[in-house]
């Protein structure tokens, strides 16, 4: 396969074990059933689809359950059980299918912003895909403010879809994903050009999943409850029992959920499949604590 255009560091053909991903599983999961090469319209197609069936979430986290990365692991959760995934789960899960199809991509680590300057530890997983000699972004497992396309590399890029615009920056050293709100440009994340390896999103997974100085990690040994998705025209994330949901002309619901609700919302706002056990657990949870989350309007990510 000609890698002409994407530095790639040794060892990066074995280490993440793409072979061991069931791509026709994969796709059926996703509800993809287009052409299979490494085209534009299939990146394009692929990436929608992704955002569309598969929700950032961290149920297994809430519920006391170690999140894993290996690909075994990771397909077993999202395409097996019908769950979602953290950011690094989902986005490691596409680039496995992006490698099987032919797809040469780098896998980068970025520092989430959300709208401020304060530096944060690496958290979050972005690709760049090689398409015909070009780069691509690629993200569709940010969340909320997931680009729901794939953007050219190269600033000043943007994409719309639906109600929503998305551009690349270039700043200094960094490269910076905004995203349009109703106030102006908005810094979801940055990242630099160093490719990492699996062991490094490892470490940043046990960071903030399992430490306790993670924003996940309140105190207790179990994470916050957290679940995001995006579409043309809203933005959801679900902290604890509270669900809030963004509009493109800037306004904000929060609604305080029922423990009942909060199953009931993860499995139909965010096409999560919730074990029964799960389900128990968080219903007692939640109605043990029933002002969980309602400080926590802003989210974690």
């Amino acid at each position: 396969m000609a890698r002409s255009v994407l530095p790639l560091p040794p060892g990066s053909d074995s280490e993440w074990q793409t072979e061991l991903l069931d791509l026709d599983a994969y796709l059926a999961r996703i509800g993809y059933d287009g052409p299979r090469t490494p085209t534009l319209e299939t990146l394009r197609r692929l990436h929608r689809a992704h955002a569309d069936a598969i929700s950032w979430e961290i149920v297994d986290s809430a519920v006391g359950r170690r999140i894993a990365l290996d690909i075994e692991s990771v397909q077993e959760k999202i395409v097996g059980r019908g769950q979602g995934g953290c950011c690094l789960e989902s986005n490691l899960l596409f680039a496995a299918a992006l490698d099987r199809l032919g797809f040469p991509l780098v896998r980068h680590l970025a520092r989430v912003r959300r709208g401020t300057q304060t530096v944060r530890t690496r958290s979050h997983a972005v690709l760049l895909v090689e398409v015909e000699g070009e780069l691509w972004f690629a993200d569709p497992g940010f969340g909320d403010e997931s680009p729901l396309e794939p953007l050219p590399f190269r600033h000043d890029a943007a994409v719309t879809v639906g109600d929503w615009t998305w551009r690349l920056q270039r700043d200094e050293d960094d490269w910076v994903l905004q995203s349009l709100h109703s106030d102006g440009w908005f810094d979801v994340y940055a990242w630099q050009l160093e490719p990492h390896y699996f062991l490094d999103f490892d470490m940043v997974n046990h960071f903030s999943y399992a430490d306790p100085r993670s924003v996940f990690m309140p105190p207790g040994g179990l994470s916050h409850l957290i679940a995001q998705r995006g579409d043309d025209k809203t933005r959801l994330v679900l902290k604890n029992q509270v669900l809030t949901t963004q509009y493109p002309d800037g306004r904000l619901e929060h609604v305080e959920l029922t423990a009942d609700e909060i199953v009931e919302t993860l499995r139909d706002a965010f096409k999560l499949t919730i074990q029964p056990a799960d389900a128990e657990f968080l219903r007692e949870r939640f109605a043990a604590h029933p002002a969980a989350g309602t400080s926590a309007q802003k989210s974690a990510k």
